[in-house]
């Protein structure tokens, strides 16, 4: 049930919502609702002057947080825009809609209320200018705005009296704009550089020229909260200030370390709706509370005085529905854009841990979008030329299976203490929490994308889930056993694995096959050769006969790395017939020439030729993936 506040306002008089009189603080049954104010800026982490970056010039911004409450700890749950901006809008995990890989198109279920729909339904007047940018199939556009598009403002409401919630976005800090001409203002010699950057001229720069971004971004804040204050709204707006996710430089956006997901969250609550508050804000004040993306909506919901849908999965930390505070924030990596990946994160505050589906793959495989960075390319540069430090060098080279980093000695997340007996109880207390998240939300990233577009059909991913028999608790387990497998697959193990690749499951096939291919590659592994040998004739048989093409692609890999010439030339044939969009769809074949990039030493002669002769785009091509198939093929066929 929605709480609305539009019966009082046609009576002319704004009464309280009755879950108002449960807060610890009273208040005026007069009192008419809050606006709220979304001020969001793209691609920044916590880079501002009010959280203590003497490099950074943000005067507006450090003067809302003198009279805010600023957060020590927000993360955006994912890195980059889509899948961040999917969570927001929905109240829940985008791994839960399967709408967490970058520029996917889900559907969501029948009926389904975004924030915006309940906003309106309690009377708001409700406006975002402009990004959308969701991770459904045609996006949410305007249908939960009165206005969504580069004029929509508060100012445009049809009635002054009538209660608004207002979102602008700035994107003058988006990573395209720290690669594009520019005069500096900062100094490039005195920039602040990670120690997972190499510390060189063309680096400074492009850290030179986000901070220029970031001063820009400030002084458009600055506008808005002007303006606010001209039209006498400022005493009865509630506003938010946030980044969309970590910077635009690469090893921040898109994955989801602290670096990638911490972004800057101020909350100013003006005095006479303090009890809307959280109870411990002050103005100027500092909380430790852990919030994220998942939690805004509801947040906004339970300001306005209206019910969260039962479908939401946040928990609001302010208004009279706010929760217990969390103990844990999760984030989560899924393709991006052309590449194929999967990652899963956590933090308690100071520890992080990740985990990573796709260990044989290295950090930064080539993105298109990625790499018309400068810093992106003399990094590239600089470790092909063997002049990085083992920090430095890290992003191109293939992932631990687990990864461990804290960040009050480390905030630069670059030495992994997974493996450091010290640490190994928070390292299973972070790990069990994951993967106990993972089951609790159904997560749909253990299926893989194109297996959950085959499953789902028509349906969308989030229903057919909940309707389904599928057990959740073992699809999790299963897969994360299996990507154990990189560390160590024992000769015990195979016979079990066959097992696996015979069920009726093909999300349990890929699983089990997965496991026998990540084996095979392992440098780790040291299988006997009569169980290699048991292993790649499981593999050849599932590559031939399995009637999902994901579980063949899988299946391939292993006998790419480790099969004879024959089991090698089958696997080839059938990658390269995988890549044609044609046959088997998008996601299929994005899926392949991921492999086929990912072992191309191990393939024959000709291999790129016959690539050279594939579609670029077909009519199987999704909504918002269409690009990503001949991204790959003109990367691939390029040399």
């Amino acid at each position: 049930m929605i709480r609305s506040w539009t019966l009082a306002a046609v009576l002319g008089c704004w009464l309280v919502s009755p879950a108002y009189l449960t807060s610890t603080r009273a208040a005026d049954e007069t009192l008419a609702p809050p606006n709220i104010l979304w001020l969001t800026s793209e691609d920044n982490g916590p880079q501002l002057g009010c959280y203590g970056d003497e490099y950074a010039d943000t005067p507006h911004l450090d003067q809302l947080a003198s009279r805010s409450l600023r957060y020590q700890k927000c993360w955006s749950n994912a890195p980059v825009c889509a899948p961040a901006r999917t969570t927001l809008i929905s109240g829940m995990y985008a791994t839960s809609l399967g709408g967490q890989h970058m520029r996917s198109g889900v559907k969501v279920p029948d009926g389904f209320q975004f924030y915006p729909d309940v906003l309106r339904e309690a009377g708001y007047y409700c406006t975002n200018n402009s990004k959308t940018d969701y991770n459904f199939v045609k996006g949410l556009g305007k249908g939960g705005w009165h206005q969504c598009d580069g004029k929509a403002h508060f100012r445009n409401r049809p009635r002054k009296d009538q209660p608004f919630f207002a979102i602008f976005n700035f994107t003058i800090s988006h990573e395209s704009k720290i690669r594009n001409e520019h005069t500096l203002v900062h100094d490039p010699d005195k920039a602040p550089v990670p120690a997972y950057h190499p510390n060189v001229p063309k680096v400074r720069r492009d850290w030179a020229q986000y901070y220029d971004r970031l001063t820009e971004m400030d002084a458009m804040c600055g506008r808005i909260l002007k303006q606010l204050d001209e039209d006498g709204l400022t005493d009865s707006t509630i506003v938010f200030y946030y980044g969309d996710h970590g910077s635009g430089m690469p090893r921040s956006k898109r994955w989801p370390f602290n670096s990638g997901l911490h972004v800057p969250f101020l909350l100013h609550v003006p005095e006479k709706y303090k009890h809307l508050a959280p109870q411990d804000y002050a103005s100027g004040g500092v909380t430790e509370r852990l919030v994220s993306f998942v939690d805004m909506g509801p947040t906004a919901i339970s300001l306005a005085g209206a019910d969260v849908p039962d479908s939401m999965q946040g928990v609001p930390f302010a208004g009279p529905l706010n929760g217990e505070s969390k103990e844990l924030l999760f984030g989560y990596r899924g393709r991006m854009d052309e590449r194929v990946d999967m990652v899963r994160s956590c933090t308690d505050g100071r520890f992080v841990y990740l985990r990573h589906f796709h260990p044989e793959r290295i950090y930064f495989a080539y993105l298109d979008y990625m790499f018309q960075t400068p810093t992106t390319q003399v990094w590239k540069e600089m470790y092909d030329a063997g002049e990085l430090n083992e920090a430095q060098s890290k992003v191109w080279e293939v992932k631990p299976l687990e990864e461990l980093f804290d960040l009050r000695s480390d905030p630069d997340e670059v030495n992994n203490l997974a493996n450091d007996p010290a640490h190994a109880d928070k390292l299973r207390e972070l790990r069990n929490a994951t993967r106990n998240w993972m089951v609790s939300t159904r997560d749909l990233g253990v299926l893989p994308e194109a297996e959950l577009h085959r499953l789902s059909g028509k349906q969308d991913p989030r229903t057919w889930a909940l309707n389904s028999d599928l057990n959740w608790e073992k699809l999790v387990n299963i897969a994360w056993r299996a990507t154990a497998a990189w560390n160590d697959l024992p000769d015990t193990a195979v016979q079990r694995l066959e097992r696996v690749t015979q069920r009726p499951s093909s999300i349990d096939r890929y699983w089990g096959v997965r496991a026998l291919a990540l084996g095979l590659t392992s440098p780790n592994t040291d299988l006997s050769d009569e169980t290699k040998a048991k292993a790649l004739s499981i593999l050849e048989k599932s590559a031939a006969d399995d009637e999902a093409p994901i579980v063949r692609a899988a299946a391939a890999e292993g006998l790419l790395v480790a099969g004879n010439d024959q089991q090698r030339d089958q696997a080839q044939a059938l990658l390269l017939d995988l890549s044609n969009a044609d046959n088997e769809g998008h996601y299929v074949a994005m899926t392949a020439l991921n492999l086929i990039d990912n072992h191309r030493d191990q393939l024959s002669d000709g291999w790129q030729t016959q690539l050279g002769k594939l579609p670029r785009k077909t009519k199987l091509s999704p909504e918002r993936a269409d690009s990503y198939v001949g991204r790959l093929l003109q990367y691939l066929t390029a040399d």
